[in-house]
């Protein structure tokens, strides 16, 4: 085991979105390198099964154990941030809440149009509407966090909330349109796990021995009910309190995002990557991308619907009602921070699955789809930020500047 100094270099390292995003990138190319290279073990390591087969059915392959099971810890910490936006963040205010609210709800509806047109004609596959709609948040920080030096600090604070809300919905759609088959008595055991889970907290109960368990036990009945377990992840990080009582310091949902987030972005969310983005690349895939009615609507609806969805409604919103845009930024800025949403990486992945279950080919192309999506989003917004990067970087040294030596910015000395 590490020392103490180096464990906590690395968690906290862990805690930033661009650690985050380099190893969810690293985990991909190994994935992709693994399935091209290897396919064979590729495949017999995703479907080993493990786990009990009673009481519940917990015999499932590594790859459901990513996909339902781990990627539940990334939802977890989704929730936590939902809530405390909610609490003290931008959800906090309407008027605040308004465009980036609008902002997601338009950005999920525009992609979902997008691939829908482009699936409408024969050879189309509507069930895949939902995969072009989500936001990857740590992608999309983690790209944020490695271009911006100058960019002001709302655009952040935008993107984060357009993100959460974004995942809310992306919850939802999971929940109601990809869970199959209700089991209404585990589904029933499971929500009174989670009142007792609310119980529990609101009553200053501690110990993660108690909590821990609980929260397995809570998933196990919710992936048993046929609803998708990470749904389990979710109302649990809404539940925990989120603001400070009494000689708090901080609140049980931030200390608890913080223990959890290095797991999350560390190790959960990476070998998800790497059992979901194992998909055979090849020239022949690449032309199906973009002549196919399915992954051509997905690429469309990440680069396009999410770009114009995402800039439309906040400008509609700003236009027709009385949320303003933050001072802080202009409309290049959004424009840009639209197309960085466009990375829909994680969950749209994981809706590639459940949205083709009975077609592993279809699914794997959608993957493809994805990947390529995102990819031309990530490196648009790339160079549209650095633009603005660059914009922000000569205003910050114009008011700077300090000619004679002084100590007086030339611009305070200017007449006229």
């Amino acid at each position: 085991m590490l020392p103490l100094p180096e464990r906590r270099f690395i968690t906290a390292a862990l805690r930033t979105e661009t650690v985050g995003g380099i190893l969810l990138l690293a985990a991909a190319v190994v994935a992709l390198i693994w399935a091209n290279v290897w396919p064979h073990a590729y495949e017999t390591v995703s479907d080993y099964t493990i786990g009990p087969s009673t009481p519940l059915h917990l015999d499932l392959s590594l790859e459901t154990w990513a996909n339902d099971g781990l990627l539940t810890i990334f939802f977890f910490v989704a929730g936590i941030e939902l809530k405390r936006e909610f609490v003290a963040g931008e959800l906090r205010s309407p008027s605040a809440a308004a465009l980036p609210v609008v902002a997601a709800l338009c950005g999920v509806a525009l992609p979902a149009i997008v691939y829908a047109v482009a699936n409408s004609g024969p050879g189309g596959h509507p069930a895949g509407w939902a995969i072009p709609t989500a936001t990857d948040i740590a992608f999309a920080l983690g790209v944020l966090a490695v271009v911006s030096s100058h960019l002001p600090s709302a655009l952040r604070a935008f993107l984060l909330t357009l993100a959460v809300v974004d995942d809310l919905i992306a919850i939802l759609i999971i929940a109601v349109f990809y869970s199959s088959g209700i089991k209404f008595w585990a589904l029933g055991l499971s929500l009174a796990g989670l009142v007792l889970f609310w119980f529990l907290h609101r009553r200053g109960v501690h110990g993660w021995y108690l909590f821990v368990p609980l929260a397995l036990v809570i998933w196990a009945l919710m992936h048993e009910s046929g609803v998708h377990a990470t749904v389990s992840g979710v109302a649990m990080g809404l539940i925990l309190r989120c603001h400070t009582e009494g000689d708090e310091k901080e609140s049980p949902g931030e200390h608890i995002e913080h223990l959890v987030r290095p797991l999350s972005a560390g190790f959960a969310v990476p070998v998800f990557a790497l059992f979901a983005a194992g998909v055979v690349v090849s020239g022949p895939t690449l032309r199906e991308v973009f002549t196919q009615a399915a992954p051509l609507g997905i690429v469309l609806g990440l680069l396009v619907g999410k770009t114009v969805g995402i800039f439309g409604g906040t400008w509609l919103a700003a236009r027709f009602t009385r949320a303003e845009l933050n001072p802080q930024l202009k409309w290049a800025d959004m424009f840009a921070v639209s197309t960085l949403a466009g990375i829909g990486f994680t969950v749209s992945l994981l809706i590639s699955e459940l949205a083709f279950p009975d077609d592993l080919a279809l699914a794997d192309r959608s993957k493809t789809a994805v990947l390529v999506g995102s990819l031309l989003c990530a490196v648009t917004a790339t160079v549209l930020l650095k633009l603005r990067n660059r914009h922000y970087r000569q205003l910050f040294e114009d008011e700077n500047r300090d000619s004679d030596g002084d100590g007086i910015p030339d611009v305070y000395q200017q007449t006229g």
